[in-house]
């Protein structure tokens, strides 16, 4: 059974850590939003937010799951309620089941257009428009259409969901951590690969060449615009992209710690998978995306491309036609590489994804392994198949908004007032410490305590309550003497979502579009409906589960 699984060794359970924490986000979103929130000015607050938020948090879930695996628990209801006296603990910590599950089924898509691209790129490559062109066909998403169907596409959403269930069938030691061993060390190989071919672009010897890489480089590390530095939006966008690079405020790294023993570190293990997480973020993701871009697009056409945030479209659409500057031979090589790189960093964290989902249903329900990983495929096709066959509008963008990114935040401050108020800072101190070969700074205690809440707080009521002119705007008009501004909702705020804003039917709109985007309002009011029916559903399970356990809600 799952209590009784352990890593095989130290360096399996770093490398999983980290491949659950390395995914897109280090590769796509960090550049993205570096480049879009002041270049180098960005990296203060982002470390800022690391030092008293995200490393705070990773050694609150490392130490939480330590010690209910310690009791039995390798999920968040279970962990949650070893913690926590009153019963709603274990309610509470359901959310931790539903964000893996929820990110896991539009994460698994992404994950099989990833490998779609690496193949496709190893079979040729990609010409000048093909990209845009091959997304198309392997999403069957078009403009103004509620429905995509792509049978190759499908095909490849269901090999990755079956790679997935297949490892995961394997345990923790004989699946996760093998995987780990193999895909971290070669996703660092490839980001290697691609970083140092992508800075040797020389605008003296190759006209297709506008700017020299190492400006995308310095953009971020030398030639910082501090100006943004006082923008509390950049704040903001530092703040979200440590939840999204560590992947806390969800129950995975809960239940890969609690797979280890009542006194093996957690300081120092929990402190090496953040730096190795930081170093595939900032090192390696600040030296391919941008340095590779600009080069052949410009600092400014860079900006430009990631105006939404994500760098999405410039990784997918972009990039793969900007290899083909390399050459006819080592452009496919390239984009396998990228695509590569991208799949294996998917991988990794969507494994990670699913284990707490099986951890529950072996520890409470006594289900074997294999059982499991077919209950697991089962929940996540409910889920999936929407995101597949709705545009990505629909489904797709509002799950990850609720499950990827504002049940985060929530879930981090639940677990923070948990760790440090409901189980009391001091012995949460020493369970932390307790085989620790790494001295936490004492200031840590009262970060974790007082400052790491407030700061989730901040962010939480920031993201609920932006106008549309958003906060820089909303301060910067009140700092100048204009008064304060008059108040919409914004599209991309908590209240935006829920009303719909970033789903305006566009003026003199054909009735066409009127009908998709009224369809749309449908969808994503459905979507939210089975959101809700899943965590009612996981409630529903806990409740049973504790009592067949009786008082004592220890497993049996």
């Amino acid at each position: 059974m799952a209590k009784h699984e352990r890593w095989a060794s130290r360096i399996g359970l770093v490398l999983a850590m980290a491949g659950n924490a390395v995914g897109l986000g280090n590769f796509l979103r960090f550049p993205a939003q570096a480049a879009q929130n002041g270049g180098g000015a960005f990296m203060i607050p982002y470390l800022v937010s690391l030092l008293v938020m995200g490393i705070p948090l990773m050694w609150i879930e490392w130490t939480m799951g330590r010690y209910g695996g310690s009791l039995g628990h390798h999920s968040t209801p279970g962990i949650f309620q070893s913690m926590g006296k009153s019963r709603a603990w274990k309610y509470l910590g359901v959310l931790g089941l539903l964000t893996c599950l929820g990110i896991a089924s539009y994460y698994l898509y992404i994950e099989s257009w990833c490998l779609s691209y690496a193949i496709y790129s190893l079979l040729g490559g990609f010409g000048a428009d093909e990209p845009a062109s091959f997304f198309g066909r392997i999403t069957g998403q078009s403009d103004n259409q509620l429905f995509a169907f792509s049978i190759p596409g499908l095909v490849m959403f269901a090999i990755c969901i079956g790679i997935n269930i297949f490892i995961l069938s394997r345990g923790v030691s004989g699946g996760i951590e093998v995987v780990a061993k193999v895909a971290m060390p070669l996703l660092l190989l490839f980001g290697v690969v691609l970083a140092v071919r992508g800075l040797m672009s020389d605008p003296i010897s190759d006209e297709a060449v506008k700017e020299s890489p190492w400006v995308g480089l310095n953009y971020i590390w030398s030639v910082p615009d501090f100006t943004q530095i006082a923008n509390p939006a950049v704040w903001l966008a530092a703040a979200g992209q440590i939840f999204f690079t560590l992947s806390i405020g969800m129950g995975s790294i809960h239940c890969y710690a609690s797979y280890l023993r009542k006194k093996d570190d957690v300081a120092l293990t929990g402190a090496t998978t953040a730096w190795t997480n930081q170093m595939c973020e900032v090192v390696i993701g600040s030296a391919l995306l941008l340095p590779i871009a600009v080069s052949y697009l410009g600092l400014q056409g860079v900006k430009d491309s990631v105006a939404g945030g994500s760098g999405f479209g410039l990784a997918f659409f972009t990039l793969p036609t900007l290899f083909n500057n390399w050459g006819p031979q080592f452009a496919p090589l390239a984009g396998f590489l990228w695509f590569g790189l991208l799949f294996l960093a998917a991988i990794t964290s969507s494994l990670a994804m699913g284990q707490p989902v099986m951890a529950f249903l072996e520890d409470e329900f006594k289900l074997s392994r294999v059982k499991a990983s077919w209950a697991l495929m089962g929940m996540l096709l409910f889920l999936a198949v929407p995101v597949a066959l709705i545009h990505e509008q629909g489904v797709f963008s509002d799950f990850d908004f609720w499950v990827g990114t504002f049940a985060l935040v929530v879930f981090a401050l639940m677990e923070v007032i948990l760790f440090a108020w409901a189980f009391g800072m001091d012995k949460g101190w020493e369970e932390l410490t307790r085989g620790a070969e790494l001295k936490v700074p004492r200031a840590f205690f009262y970060i974790m305590k007082y400052v790491t809440p407030t700061f989730i707080i901040v962010i939480l009521l920031a993201a609920i309550f932006k106008p549309s002119v958003g906060w820089d705007g909303f301060f910067g008009s009140i700092g100048s003497g204009q008064g304060v501004p008059a108040w919409e909702w914004d599209a991309d705020s908590v209240i935006g979502k829920i009303l719909h804003k970033d789903l305006v039917t566009p003026e003199d709109a054909s009735p066409e579009v009127v009908t998709y985007y009224e369809n749309l309002r449908t969808v994503r009011t459905y979507d939210r409906i089975g959101l809700l029916a899943i965590f009612a559903f996981f409630s529903i399970l806990v409740a049973i589960a504790w009592r067949r356990k009786g008082k004592g809600g220890t497993p049996s």
